[in-house]
């Protein structure tokens, strides 16, 4: 009988001696993006699956008012690309025995929880705040309580205390107003070959250019930014880093990732991208000097010297869709 210890998507894995995989680097301009990415890029790393193939639908991102849109690869496209099949998992009973049994079915498991006991979190929020966040659990030992999790950057564990206070457990057992939304992932009996990918990446890629915004969605930023700001400014300066992370930092990790699913094609015999991925790396680039910028005027409550300094980035999100639709309707004149 397998021990509970034993559960596990990847036994190979662990925390101690995980290598993060390089779209996680600490020399790119966004090392981590959003929680649900970073995940994936992780998971599919340890499928030996190339994470990059999944962000061409980054080209969709827009300006929704007042934040963009918070990217999320599609669940169609990693079923369409790795067949992968992520679902829904009704939680009805207590969260950690539904995840044991999914990891008894070879099923990974999506889960959210509190930052508040995610070690990972040291510095920000670990036993400071409770936020939402989403975590992959690879291992569950529920009798020894401990964990290991894929969060940000990397894998990692938590155990004892931080296990009773993501469970509810213990000391710490409450009644919870809502169950957290939660996910199971059904993985394929195969994998696809690179080739396989590239045919399906470069497809969907096509797809997604088609549903691009029609106006430049940096454009439409800058022209609010200068007003949003001053109100940021009014706010503790803790607000700052909200706003920025749902403006600045989105965009820019967007587009950081976005170079990364160009460069990836054109390693993979997909010519004609290298200048659709350098302004695409230009506007991560763009974003993150604005992003200092903004620290410092909403510090100093100056705002005049960011006039201008979203320019860079709307010009590259310019010339970045007009390359892109040149290339691939070229494409499609050469399979005709």
């Amino acid at each position: 009988m397998t021990s509970p210890a034993d559960l596990q998507i990847f036994p190979g894995l662990n925390p101690v001696a995980y290598d993060r995989h390089p779209l996680h680097a600490m020399t790119r301009d966004w090392p981590e993006t959003n929680c649900y990415l970073d995940i994936w890029i992780e998971v599919l790393a340890s499928l030996k699956l190339p994470p990059e193939a999944c962000l061409g639908f980054a080209v969709t991102q827009d300006f929704e008012g007042d934040q963009f849109t918070f990217f999320k690869v599609p669940l169609e496209d990693l079923e369409s690309l790795y067949g992968l099949r992520v679902t829904e998992l009704a939680i009805y009973d207590r969260v950690e025995l539904h995840v044991l049994e999914q990891l008894k079915r070879g099923r990974l498991c999506l889960v959210e929880l509190d930052s508040f006991y995610l070690p990972d979190t040291q510095g920000t929020a670990y036993r400071k705040e409770h936020g939402k966040t989403t975590v992959a659990i690879n291992r569950l030992d529920i009798e020894g309580r401990s964990m290991d999790y894929f969060h940000n950057l990397g894998l990692h564990r938590l155990e004892g205390e931080d296990f009773d206070g993501v469970f509810h457990r213990g000391d710490k057992a409450q009644a919870l107003p809502l169950l957290p939304y939660t996910e199971f992932v059904k993985l394929p009996e195969s994998l696809p070959d690179t080739t396989e990918l590239v045919r399906a990446a470069l497809r969907l890629l096509e797809g997604h250019l088609r549903r691009a915004p029609t106006e430049n969605p940096i454009q439409v930023f800058a022209r609010q930014f200068a007003g949003q700001v001053e109100q940021v400014a009014e706010r503790p300066f803790e607000f700052f880093h909200l706003y920025a992370f749902n403006t600045l930092r989105q965009l820019g990790a967007n587009y950081e990732l976005f170079s990364a699913h160009l460069d990836w094609l054109g390693e993979n015999g997909v010519g004609g991208l290298e200048t659709a991925a350098d302004t695409a790396r230009q506007i991560s680039t763009a974003c993150k000097a604005v992003q200092f910028q903004l620290a410092r005027a909403v510090m100093r409550k100056k705002f005049d010297k960011l006039e201008g300094s979203l320019q860079p980035a709307v010009e590259a999100w310019d010339t970045l869709i007009d390359t892109l639709n040149n290339r691939l309707a070229k494409n499609d004149r050469e399979a005709a």
